[in-house]
This record gives structure tokens, sequence and C-alpha cells, in this order.
């Protein structure tokens, strides 16, 4: 691939267009589907859906960018990397899906949550039931999301912020930040009040993307938690499970989040543990895929900024630019060497997941 087309691209435009171009020059079968919503610079939002196989395929790998709208610049390079480099790898009897920015608001505004302020990953909780309670965020709600960010508020907050993690340990600090809460809709890891667009859209094409498939991978890609490049595989199973056993067949190192040994924490309302409840008939071998870039704490700082400019300022003020800046770098790295050693662990896990599907 020619190096300029290789890595992130500078937004959720550019990153459609490269995706949509190379998804038609291999021959994929395109669909798109308009989001309700414009994009910061006004463009047209879509879940476009690229797709490489028989219709009749039993095994379907399914590739999704962008479930965390900021974590789609690094998706949709991978994606395109897929299309330009690795397709030709993909078995006969295999279909591949990619799912272009699940979260199209979120990618487009350099956020991570969607329209609505609900991070999509805490989002597919049974709505039909009390949403989980999480009772301590409400504690430091107002240290997480304040009413300003001058430098003041912000050492202030995040010294009683730091005071709060000795108190209880950093790994409840982050239960309890990450962990998706449901009462605070301007805060971080909002689930939401009820399905949001990008949940309905799914579940209303998601039999369709399998097809008549009895056996499917889905790999989701996100950035911000471990080592610099590190890409750790996260199952939302626990370590008896048949997925996770299946999954550890296929990789070798898989991480529960479940039994807490991911750096991820214990999620409500995961949109991969809720589709595979849809899923029963269908051998399903679902894993996020999390590639490392800065420290937990300035990935939180954004986050916050974030929150804070979205709640009480102008996201289109020259603040928000610098947030957007500030957002963009703990999500995406534009180091090439970055993207090389992600693109070489995304290879290794597509392999993999390409020959288990094919092996039966």
């Amino acid at each position: 691939m020619d190096q300029q087309q290789r890595g992130l691209t500078s937004t959720y435009d550019e990153s459609r267009s490269r995706f949509l171009t190379a998804a038609r020059d291999a021959g994929a079968v395109v669909s798109s589907y308009d989001h309700p919503e414009r994009g910061m610079a006004a463009e047209p939002l879509a879940v476009d859906v690229a797709t490489i196989g028989p219709d009749d395929a039993t095994a379907v790998l399914i590739v999704v960018s962008g479930t965390h709208g900021v974590e789609g610049f690094t998706g949709s390079a991978l994606q395109h990397h897929w299309l330009a480099d690795l397709r030709e790898f993909r078995p006969d009897d295999v279909k591949v899906v990619l799912i272009h920015a699940l979260n199209p608001f979120g990618f487009s505004w350099v956020r991570r949550v969607n329209e609505d302020n609900v991070d999509l990953n805490r989002n597919f909780i049974d709505w039909s039931e009390t949403p989980p309670a999480n009772e301590d965020y409400g504690g430091i709600a107002h240290l997480l999301v304040p009413d300003s960010w001058d430098d003041d508020t912000q050492q202030t907050t995040t010294l009683q912020l730091l005071g709060y993690a000795e108190d209880v340990g950093f790994d409840r600090l982050q239960e309890v930040v990450s962990g998706g809460q449901y009462t605070h809709p301007s805060g971080v890891f909002y689930g939401g009040d009820g399905p949001v667009w990008s949940h309905r859209w799914l579940l209303a094409h998601l039999a369709e993307l399998v097809g008549s498939a009895s056996r499917v991978c889905i790999l989701d890609l996100h950035t911000g938690l471990g080592p610099w490049g590190h890409g750790e595989l996260i199952s939302h199973l626990g370590r008896d499970d048949p997925g996770y056993r299946r999954g550890t067949a296929w990789w070798g190192d898989v991480r529960s989040m479940r039994d807490g040994e991911s750096v991820s924490a214990a999620l409500s309302g995961d949109w991969l543990a809720g589709v595979e409840q849809l899923l029963a008939d269908v051998e399903s071998t679902s894993i996020a895929l999390e590639f490392g870039t800065v420290d937990v704490i300035t990935v939180l700082q954004a986050l916050r900024a974030d929150a804070v400019l979205h709640s009480t300022l102008d996201p289109r003020s020259p603040a928000g630019d610098t947030v957007r800046a500030q957002v963009r770098a703990a999500f995406a790295d534009d180091d090439p060497a970055w993207f090389d050693a992600v693109a070489a662990r995304f290879d290794d896990v597509v392999r993999a997941a390409l020959e288990n599907l094919a092996s039966r």
C-alpha cells in the first residue's frame, strides 16, 4: 500500500471516503444506512457495510469500527488496510463483513459517545428492567464533570479524584467511573435511558449480516487502554464459558473482563454480550481488540474535558478545537510506528479468526 494511504486520516469524512473507495475497488457489496444527524462539518453520517464472500457462507467474520466514535480513526484505518492488503487471504467459504463507524456521530465530532452523550458499549442492557445501579458514581459525579474547566478546577477535582483512588484503590475507581452509569446524562460512561440509534440499527440488521451462517466471529476494534501499541483481546465471558475457551484456542492469550483479567473493568451494557443473546442458534466467538495509546489518567482527563465541553460550553468554540485535539491524541496515535504495531497485531488476529472459521 502507498504509505500516504496507510494509517489514520484527519476526519470522519476522509475515513469514510477512503473506506468506501477501497471497498468498491475490492469488489465488495456496499450498503449505507443514513444516520438522522449531521456531522461536525454538516456532512452526512452513515453506518457503511462492506461485504466480501458468498451470501450462503456457513461462517462469517464481522469486523466493527467506531463503536466509540473517536476510536474509529484506528478501526477505519485497519478496515481499509484489510481491504487494500489482506482481502486475498480470505478463505473462499468465509464471508467477511466490515461495519464502518457504528457510531458515526461520535466519530465525526471526535467524541467517544454518541449524539445523546451515550456510551454505546453501556447501552445494551435489558431495558425492560431497571438499569444497573452504580451508586458510588453519584458521589464523584461532580468531580468527574465539574461546572467549569479552568486550571484551578481541573487541578482541584483531579487531586480529589486521586484521593478517592487512594481510599478505595485504583481498580475500584476504574470500576466506578467506567463500568457504566444510568443516572447522570451529562456524565462520562453514561448508558442512556433506552436503546439509542446505533443500538436499534444493529438489532434491525444483525440477522442479515449473519445470514445463514452457523458460525460467526465478531471483532470489535477499540483504542485507549493498555500499553502503547499493544493489542489486548478482551472477552466479556468468564473463563469457564465455551466462547472464552474457543477464543483462547484460536488466539492464545484472551483476557476476561468478567473475571478481572483485563485492562477493562467489567461493563454493564456491553454490546457484544447483548448481541450474543440474539445469536443463540449460532456458534458465536465475540472479542474486543483493544489497542493501548497513552496512560489511563491522560485518557480520563480527555474524557472529562469532552464531557464539560458538551455540557456547559460551545463545542464549536476555540475551546472545542482544543478539547477535540486532546481527545484525539488520547485515542488515536498518528505515529507511523504505532500504526505498524497495531496493524501487525490486527493481521495476526484476523488471520487466526479466518483460519479457524474455515477449519470445519
